[in-house]
């Protein structure tokens, strides 16, 4: 996501507390933070994918390929 879209949230959420929006901003509010939402959880999915976690027997294990998630390089 872009800062620009960063901004225009924080935009809307001013607007909306300061005098309210209009239906199509409401709408436009909605989508960019269902797009927020979903770049910050593709970024944290991407860093529990490259974890690795050493078990109780010594052996590592890396959280992305236990758990199936860990694309190919």
């Amino acid at each position: 996501m872009n800062e620009q879209k960063i901004a225009r949230i924080n935009e809307l959420y001013r607007k909306s507390k300061a005098e309210g929006l209009s239906e199509s901003e409401k709408k436009e509010q909605k989508l960019l933070r269902q797009e927020y939402l979903d770049a910050v959880r593709r970024n944290l999915r991407g860093q529990l994918d490259n974890i690795d976690v050493q078990e109780k027997d010594g052996s590592i294990v890396n959280l992305g390929e236990k758990f199936g998630n860990k694309k190919g390089n």
